[in-house]
């Protein structure tokens, strides 16, 4: 079912919404960020991922600085309309510690 950005339930989060991110191929996890209406809204319109950077108080295209840039091939909506999927053509590390994943650490179970 096709929704549009005005369903989005942005206030439940305070204005954000989480965002997993997933290579569009391999369906790989590539992180979780956050986004209000102004980040899906660019994200949307140039085709671009663009969230909302908590620790800058701002919107940001990914990559902007690194060049490690998301082609946004499809946006998922849940089914509460609170929480988004990006599925992208990651170019480069996703993770700003150089690793292709921002979920490379292992948690150990006991």
């Amino acid at each position: 079912m096709i929704k549009t950005i005005d369903e989005i339930d942005f206030e439940k989060g305070g204005g954000l919404v989480p965002v997993v991110t997933q290579d569009a191929t391999s369906l790989e996890v590539l992180t979780l960020a956050y986004a209000n209406r102004e980040a899906v809204t660019l994200s949307l319109e140039t085709g671009w991922a663009h969230y909302y950077r908590r620790s800058h108080g701002r919107v940001t295209k990914k990559g902007v600085t690194s060049g490690n840039v998301q082609k946004i091939q499809e946006i998922m909506l849940d089914c509460d309309f609170d929480a988004l999927i990006y599925l992208v053509d990651q170019k480069g590390p996703a993770c700003h510690l150089g690793e292709r994943s921002c979920f490379h650490n292992k948690l150990e179970i006991d």
